[in-house]
């Protein structure tokens, strides 16, 4: 990893100041990385069982999500990549909404219209992940203008990869956002692979903060596996943004244990001996022995935290599973107001397919 070397936010607290998080938010912080960590290996299992169809794992980069979480507001509105699985938890989602999307049932919030792990929750100011890399970015940048014309005090925050840096929309959407001063956070996780491609390979910049100096704001490198650490640097980008004083950029250095998704065999493009250096640096694991070593955790209360975490996500699983699935028919739903002549023809159709058993 490039070294660790945060700079101080202009009109904000410098990182490791007294604003850290308290004891009782820390301990919180812990439990929703806990139960991350249990969705995370248990959704990767599910898929290997055939129960869901996709999934991008997101194990060692729980202190970062829940770190920057944590620094936002609610009114703030969320523009994920597709592995911020735990911003949704300490946003408010809960398991079951999750597991209904991976699922696809019938009450899955978008109705079977995206990809499993492609999240979106309205309630919870979480716009809808995407595939494309770094198309977020842009968006962010634009409901953060409109947020700017409407004077509504309030932040945007794009979360991405590192190898979304090299995108068009990470040049454009940074660019207009620094024209323009837009109360925009960049939150960059880089966990040092673009897929198969090491960072190394995609920029010689010493860090992929430093990128931010081209376009007239800070950027920030933070260990994104300290939480604390991470929640600082956010929430000092947000009092920036939200002062007026435009975007910036955070790096938060981490790393992506698992593959990058369930069509991935990092194995490929990497050692073992790797993987377990970076676990040595487990965020888990890291803030659970702070946790112990302050006195405010034991082991018995360790191990109760991972029982609610693992029944709290079983009664999830059990309730998702064992709802009705989607109506084939709805995907002639909510594509307009009102059904259209020729959609209207389309579903009679196919609805009488689906009665022949396909043989139409």
């Amino acid at each position: 990893m490039a070294e660790i070397a945060p700079r101080t936010l202009e009109g904000s607290s410098p990182v490791g100041s007294s604003d850290s998080l308290p004891p009782n938010r820390l301990l919180q912080a812990y439990r929703w990385m806990v139960l991350a960590r249990v969705l995370d290996e248990r959704c990767l299992s599910l898929q290997r069982q055939g129960r869901i169809g996709f999934y991008a794992p997101l194990s060692g980069q729980e202190g970062a999500q829940v770190g920057a979480a944590l620094a936002l507001a609610a009114e703030d509105w969320i523009f994920p990549a597709y592995r911020e699985i735990a911003v949704a938890l300490v946003r408010g989602v809960t398991l079951r909404s999750i597991m209904d999307q991976l699922i696809g049932n019938s009450t899955d919030l978008a109705r079977g219209t995206q990809m499993p792990n492609h999240f979106a929750f309205r309630g919870q100011n979480y716009v809808s992940a995407s595939s494309p890399i770094g198309t977020q970015i842009t968006q962010a940048v634009g409901a953060a203008m409109a947020a700017q014309f409407r004077k509504e005090p309030l932040v945007t925050i794009a979360f991405f990869g590192d190898g979304a840096t090299s995108s068009n929309d990470f040049h454009a959407g940074l660019n207009f956002a620094g024209v323009f001063r837009a109360p925009t956070i960049f939150f960059c996780q880089n966990n040092e692979w673009a897929i198969s491609l090491p960072r190394e390979r995609q920029t010689v910049s010493k860090t992929l903060a430093q990128k931010a100096d081209a376009y007239g704001f800070p950027g920030v490198v933070v260990d994104g596996n300290d939480v604390n650490a991470v929640y600082l640097a956010v929430r000092a980008a947000r009092d920036r943004a939200v002062s007026g004083a435009g975007p910036t950029l955070v790096e938060a250095q981490v790393y992506r244990f698992g593959p990058h998704s369930t069509s991935d065999d990092p194995r490929r493009y990497r050692t073992d001996a790797q993987v377990a250096s970076a676990r040595e640096r487990d965020p888990v694991t890291l803030l659970k022995t702070s946790l112990i070593a302050q006195k405010l955790l034991e082991e018995s209360a360790d191990q109760a935290i991972w029982e609610d975490a693992r029944r709290a996500f079983a009664a999830a699983l059990e309730e998702a599973e064992k709802t009705t699935p989607l109506d084939p028919l709805s995907i002639f739903d909510n594509v307009f107001a009102s059904r259209t002549p020729r959609l209207e023809a389309e579903r009679t159709e196919a609805e009488a397919s689906l009665r022949s058993g396909g043989a139409n």
